[in-house]
């Protein structure tokens, strides 16, 4: 649990922080002709956050069936899933969700899809939609500690969502695109503190302990008490981490800015609908279609 909440939080964080910057400085070149994207190319390979994506979705499933010594034989003999390895699964299908995204937005974009912005947009969302729902109706007991740690967990990855969806209609909007990348960020580093504060005994809250022979990963607190305590801190934790997160991006920001504004190179946008391999194949398309709709009504006439 450690290992994968761990993985998986850098991983958000890295994309989140990778799309922070994009935002900032496209907005900083190019406000006027913004639009914001759900991905974008790196200089020395199109695809690499993509690539990025990929891997680690595989390497995160591979750890959650595989690799770990717990879960060398994820099925039982006959075939079926062992309850105590049905929250591996759910993990590895969060995973799965958005190794699908990265692979067909890579091939969208390969194929130069008209629809392309709206379709990755799309698979980004379902893939959040799957990432909360899977939390939401988890197998395992997500009740006092441990259940507000996931509580909170879904309102970011709700937030996540909601600005996804809005990216369809709203290409133009800064905000949109920094309220997601923030999100992502606070994602990330949420779901580090979770694999650390449920799986270390110094981290847990007075009166509260890890029964490590019942269950490695469940924090009880001796009392009501307590429990209310624990729950407390929790949403202390949660409330901190969105000041500093916030006082980040804010300065991320007017950092950005004040940089972007004396790039002086505005050679080269960023975006997918701007910058990209399908532009001069687009205008050819086009230059083709104009023609053959001149011919069309030639002939009419």
């Amino acid at each position: 649990m450690l290992e994968g909440h761990v993985f998986l939080g850098f991983g958000f964080f890295l994309i989140g922080l990778w799309h922070l910057f994009n935002h900032i400085k496209l907005h900083a070149l190019y406000s006027n002709s913004y639009t914001s994207t759900l991905w974008f190319p790196f200089r020395i390979s199109r695809h690499l956050e993509l690539y990025f994506i990929m891997a680690s979705c595989s390497l995160f499933i591979a750890m959650e069936l595989f690799i770990s010594p717990l879960h060398h034989h994820p099925l039982d003999p006959d075939g079926t899933i062992p309850s105590d390895h049905l929250h591996n699964f759910e993990h590895s299908s969060m995973a799965l969700g958005f190794l699908v995204y990265a692979t067909f937005a890579m091939v969208l974009d390969r194929k130069c899809i008209k629809a392309q912005h709206e379709l990755t947009q799309l698979l980004g969302a379902l893939a959040f939609v799957q990432e909360f729902l899977l939390i939401h109706l988890h197998s395992r007991d997500h009740t006092g500690v441990e259940g507000q740690y996931h509580l909170l967990l879904q309102l970011l990855i709700l937030v996540s969502l909601v600005t996804t969806l809005m990216g369809i209609g709203l290409p133009k909007s800064f905000m949109v695109g920094f309220v997601r990348s923030v999100c992502i960020v606070f994602q990330g580093v949420w779901l580090m503190v979770i694999g650390l504060m449920l799986t270390t005994p110094g981290f847990v809250a007075k009166g509260c302990s890890i029964h490590f022979k019942e269950d490695p990963y469940l924090v009880k607190c001796s009392d009501d008490k307590a429990l209310h305590r624990a729950v407390s801190l929790v949403n202390l934790q949660f409330s901190w981490l969105l000041i500093g997160v916030t006082i980040f991006a804010m300065s991320f920001y007017l950092i950005g800015v004040t940089t972007g504004r004396g790039y002086g190179e505005k050679v080269e946008y960023f975006s997918l609908r701007k910058e990209g391999h399908c532009s001069e194949e687009d205008s050819l398309k086009n230059d083709l279609e104009s023609q053959s709709q001149k011919t069309s009504m030639q002939e009419q006439i």
